[in-house]
This record gives structure tokens, sequence and C-alpha cells, in this order.
């Protein structure tokens, strides 16, 4: 993948304009090892892992009828730049609402997404008269690449976890010039959103999150050692307790090898169908969301869905790279913070774990929204946007 950066001054400091391109040669090298897959035997349990039909209907549509170029020319349409903080460049998307007076606001991915995650949001966020929306809850748009994902550079030196990644975004917020502003994040996308309002950078109003961190020591202690609940929860903390029992002992083997040894899995890097699968397999409700596609009945996501983003990782040659935050990062992903800024919450069925109300309002002292959605999962952006849309538009309304 060739890119290319022009370079301009904002706010005196370099911003430079960003475009990429992918050759005729890549994508047929992706075909050609897609092809050229050594498959193994099927699953003699569903419970094993990815199963080999899902995989097989997935390399089958993606060397065949899966066309990158469709979706090149969407992506490479918007405002793409790449800056320079902390000796790392960092790649965003950047786009303005017609209002001027729109709230600028900066959203964070998390793995394995990307900023293809974000996509679906921008223009019910940009223009929410044209989706049903009132005009003056419009924003500017400030969507980047963590580094080691996407364009963004791919640091030579550790210590970026979410800590140092808030502080490289409060930069880029003040480098647009933007004096007040709001965030939103999921998944490493809240690790780092919740990093910046522990910073409390001038112009940070509050935050919205759809994976929000919540536990208390007890209960963050419990859980991962798969101990019995206190017996004083309520119905809807006992659930959730029960939900983060059964995702500890179960649903956490990716993070552990990326959080230990993310430089051992050289088959990602080697393999498109190894990168496929390795990303796939997130959490269960995900992975059967995603393989619903592949089967012929698509939910929220669909097959080309799946694949820009998995492609995006791919001619990036970020799979390893992205994997290196779990290596960074020191942090509880769902243990409470601190944070004393306005929030707004929104609990989707399908998310790792559905926080009740009781231990939103423990953490975040100052919560300004909390809402239970009807449907959706981990990637909410990507699978249910306008849910979403609306759901960042009530939290930051009272913020305008």
């Amino acid at each position: 993948m060739e890119a290319t950066a022009s370079t301009k001054s904002a706010t005196g400091e370099e911003i430079r304009e960003f475009t990429f391109e992918v050759s005729d040669e890549e994508l047929e090298d992706l075909r050609s090892r897609i092809k050229a897959t050594k498959w193994p035997d099927r699953e003699v349990d569903p419970s094993q892992g990815v199963q080999l039909a899902t995989i097989q209907a997935l390399a089958d549509y993606w060397s065949t009828d899966y066309d990158w170029r469709r979706f090149e020319e969407r992506f490479a349409a918007l405002p793409h730049f790449i800056t320079e903080i902390d000796g790392v460049d960092i790649h965003f998307i950047h786009v303005r609402s017609e209002r001027e007076d729109a709230l600028p606001l900066i959203v964070t991915h998390g793995w394995p997404g990307s900023t293809v995650e974000q996509l679906k949001l921008i223009e019910p966020l940009i223009d929410p008269a044209a989706h049903g929306a009132e005009e003056v809850d419009s924003f500017h748009l400030v969507i980047p690449s963590l580094p080691g994902h996407g364009f963004s550079g791919k640091p030579r030196k550790t210590g970026w976890d979410p800590i140092r990644i808030a502080k490289a975004w409060a930069v880029l917020m003040d480098r647009l010039g933007y004096q007040r502003y709001v965030a939103q994040g999921g998944d490493w996308g809240n690790a780092v959103t919740e990093q910046l309002a522990l910073l409390k950078p001038d112009g940070l109003l509050g935050i919205h999150t759809n994976m929000p961190a919540t536990l208390s020591p007890e209960i963050s202690k419990g859980v991962q050692a798969g101990a019995p609940a206190p017996a004083d929860l309520s119905a809807d903390e006992m659930r959730a307790y029960d939900i983060l029992v059964h995702f500890f002992a179960t649903g956490t083997g990716y993070a552990g090898e990326m959080g230990n040894r993310p430089q051992t899995l050289y088959g990602i890097a080697d393999s498109p169908i190894g990168l496929a699968a390795w990303m796939l397999d997130h959490d269960e409700a995900s992975y059967h969301l995603i393989a619903r596609a592949f089967a012929g009945n698509p939910g929220g996501l669909s097959r080309d869905d799946v694949l820009d983003n998995v492609t995006h990782y791919w001619l990036t040659n970020s799979g390893i790279s992205s994997a290196r935050l779990y290596w960074e990062s020191k942090l509880g992903f769902f243990d409470v913070k601190g944070v004393e800024i306005p929030v707004g919450v929104t609990v989707f069925p399908d998310e790792l774990y559905p926080a009740p109300r009781s231990w939103a309002e423990s953490a975040y002292p100052q919560l300004i929204h909390y809402s239970r959605a009807e449907e959706g999962g981990h990637f909410a952006a990507w699978e249910q946007p306008q849910i979403l849309s609306e759901e960042v538009r009530a939290t930051f309304r009272s913020l305008h």
C-alpha cells in the first residue's frame, strides 16, 4: 500500500493531508494467499472456535466476489489527515458539519475495529436533520486510528498505552483548534476515552461510552477468580456478575495471548485467513453475528462490512502492531477508574457485560445519561449506528 502526505499548516502545527493507494498486485497477492490456504480438519465441537464452514464461506466470498475497490472509493473520499504527536504519526478522519457551531466529538475505535468501525456514524452525527433528528445536535467529527492500527504509525518504542494515547488525543484536539469538545468510545476506545476524562484537558466537556468500566475492586476480583457472587446483589447485578464470570473463564484467550506474547502471532501477518479467524473470534455474541452474515442471514453486519475491516487490517499489515496494545496496557478493562466529568452510558444487550445502572451511578458520579438499547452488541457503531447516534446526541444535548 502506498501512502502520500502533503504538508500544510494548521493552528501553528503540521497537519498533513493523507491519501492512499492499493495496487492491483497487492489485491491479487491477497486473493492468491486466500486460495492457497492450508485448511485444518473440521472442529469436533462448536465451542472449539471459529467453525470451518464459517471461515471457508468467508474465504470463498473474499477471494471471488468481495470488491475492495468499492469500499476504497467511499473510504478514500473522506478527508484523511496525519499529524505527528510524541514521535508517532497519528492518522485521523476529520469531517466537519455544515453547522459552524456544531460540537466537536472525537470517537475512538477498539480491537479488532478500526476507523472502518465508525464510518456509519458520520452522516447521522454531522447532519442529524437528514436522519430524523434536530439540526442543533450536530457534531464535527474527529476519528483517529489508534497507534499501531490502520494508517497511524507503528510505535518503535514501548509505552503507548491508553494513558499515553489519551494524552495524544488531547494534543490532537488542541492542534485542531477545538477549545470545547466531547469524546466517545467502546472497547479500547472506552479505555482511551476514560483516560482522557481523567486528564481533564481544557475543553473536554464530557464523554459517552458503550462499554463502561463500572466494576468495584470486590466485583472485579470476584468475577476474574470465578468466586461466588456477593449475597447482596440485585437481579441486574447478579446477571452482570454471572456473565462476567463466564467471560473471564472462557472469552479472554485472545487477549491473554496478545497481552503476553503479541509478537508470536506471525501467522496473522502471513495468512489472511489466519488474520480473519483471529479477528472473528472476539466474543461469542460478535462471532455469531458475523457467522450469520456468511450463512446468508446477515444481521447488523454484512459480509462486506466484515471484510472491509479485515482487508483494511491486512493491507496496512497491522495485525501484530495492533495486538501490542494489549501488551502495553496494565489497566483493568472493566474496573472503575474514577472519572469525575459528565458521562453518558449506553448498554447494548450483547455487549461483553450489561452494566447495571447502579454500578454506572457508582462509577460515574456525574452520570448524565443511562440507557439500555433494545438490540446491538460489542461493535455498536458498526452494527447499530442509528441507535448509537441517537444515544450520543441524547448524552451531549445538554453540553452543546
